[in-house]
């Protein structure tokens, strides 16, 4: 019986060792920064406003002086806003974190009890009992550093220590827009007519899959229905501002 119970423990002890699941880990990207985020959209931005613009000077005036004035002047104005409102709007996002965080950090100071009370019951909300959610509470209170942090989460959802980079959001979204606004400007350097037209479009479309690809592949969705999405918004934009640059090089 000893023999058999042994190598009944010994056969059970290696078959539960070959179900045993390795441990996995897993990364998650930088959502917060806003870096990432601010060049995606910069080159959407820059890509979509400047062949459209392009598209329809060329469609109101065909001179090739004409339309690489709008070109150079949308690149350059539209990455000079929207590098500004990256700026301004992450700018204010963390001002505005950074205030709640020092109302915080005073009401840990001042109040210890009545926030270790409300984080408990956050944690009991959670699924723990009121002992351990107590317990939980008053370790979490014991260093006001990490307090700070678990109220910052818990409450307003944020982490302190990534507030984003409001200058360095605002550089890659400058930049981003100049890349993509320059793509369907290209053509215009050396050639002029149906022929630069043609080539901006193209040039256009397949840089605007590449960015559907680049995003699906950033956010882990379908690449072909991203890239069809900004396909499709690229060619209604151009549609829309060539129909309107015919009408106005007809009408001026």
């Amino acid at each position: 019986m000893s023999a058999m119970s042994d190598g009944a423990i010994e056969h059970d002890h290696d078959h539960s060792h070959s179900h045993r699941q390795p441990y996995m880990v897993h990364r998650h990207r930088d959502v917060t920064g806003g870096t990432a985020r601010a060049a995606v959209f910069g080159v959407s931005d820059g890509l979509v406003s400047n062949v459209a613009l392009i598209l329809g000077v060329a469609a109101a005036a065909a001179e090739r002086e004409s339309v690489l004035v709008a070109g150079a002047a949308g690149l350059l104005a539209g990455a000079a806003s929207m590098a500004a409102g990256e700026y301004v709007s992450m700018k204010a996002q963390a001002e505005l974190i950074e205030r709640e965080l020092k109302i915080e950090r005073i009401s840990l100071e001042q109040q210890p009890a009545a926030e270790t009370n409300e984080l408990a019951a956050i944690y009991q909300h959670r699924g723990l009992d009121a002992d351990q959610a107590h317990t939980m509470a008053e370790a979490v209170m014991e260093d006001p550093e990490v307090a700070l942090e678990v109220h910052a989460r818990e409450e307003l959802g944020v982490d302190p220590d990534e507030t984003g980079n409001p200058t360095a959001a605002a550089i890659s979204s400058f930049i981003a827009f100049a890349v993509g606004a320059l793509i369907p400007l290209f053509p215009w350097f050396f050639a002029e007519g149906n022929g630069a037209v043609i080539a901006s479009a193209l040039l256009g479309l397949v840089a605007a899959t590449g960015v559907g690809i680049a995003l699906a592949t950033f956010t882990e969705r379908s690449k072909v229905r991203t890239a069809a999405r900004q396909v499709g918004w690229a060619v209604a934009a151009c549609t829309a501002t060539w129909l309107i640059g015919t009408w106005l090089g007809e009408v001026v």
